[in-house]
């Protein structure tokens, strides 16, 4: 599920509060088990701001039960929709989408990882940041396009390599050739942070 533009690209995960409120209490919630990962896609101007990203995440609900909780305080727009799932509570987890070269620092993976947030392996054409570090128990991996971005397929032999990554992340393990900038991560690693 993609987080709103109104909170990354408006109000770039500044006071947000209010819409993610709004956002929980949409009706995200009904898909239930269904529910896969938030993914939070920042938009290319946004660089680095350690204290901002932590503020976010900090914002972001971790259960069902605090989703639920977020909800409850949606605006007035949002009274005429159903929101609140019922069934045990899940947890939940999220993902983010960098594009600016500021974030290619190991602070921004360790924030990562403080907060058990996965960083988005894109394959952008080579047009955005291109890391592969793990920063959380989650592998999330985007191709927007192997030569041009939006527009270029993949061949088959770099389907392979894709393929081949995903094999070995799904293992537990990390390629040999990850482009990664934080502490790498010995097999079997667990990573563990804040709750």
């Amino acid at each position: 599920m993609k987080g709103p533009r109104f909170v990354t690209h408006i109000k770039r995960l500044h006071d947000v509060t209010p819409p993610l409120a709004n956002f929980f209490g949409s009706g995200v919630l009904l898909l239930g088990e269904k529910l896969g990962p938030f993914l939070w896609q920042l938009p290319p101007s946004f660089p680095f701001h350690r204290e901002r990203l932590k503020s976010f995440f900090v914002h972001l609900p971790r259960d069902t039960a605090s989703a639920i909780a977020r909800a409850r305080k949606h605006g007035d727009r949002r009274k005429d929709r159903g929101w609140a799932p019922t069934g045990k509570n899940r947890p939940l987890r999220h993902a983010i989408e960098i594009r600016h070269a500021a974030f290619v620092t190991p602070e921004f993976i360790g924030l990562l990882r403080d907060y058990q947030i996965a960083l988005v392996i894109a394959d952008t054409a080579g047009k955005g940041p291109a890391l592969e570090d793990l920063s959380a128990d989650l592998v999330c991996v985007r191709l927007h396009g192997g030569d041009e971005l939006y527009v270029s397929g993949y061949t088959p032999a770099a389907l392979a390599k894709w393929a081949n990554k995903i094999r070995i992340w799904s293992r537990g393990a990390l390629p040999a050739t990850s482009r990664q900038i934080g502490p790498r991560l010995g097999v079997g690693s667990r990573l563990v942070g804040r709750q």
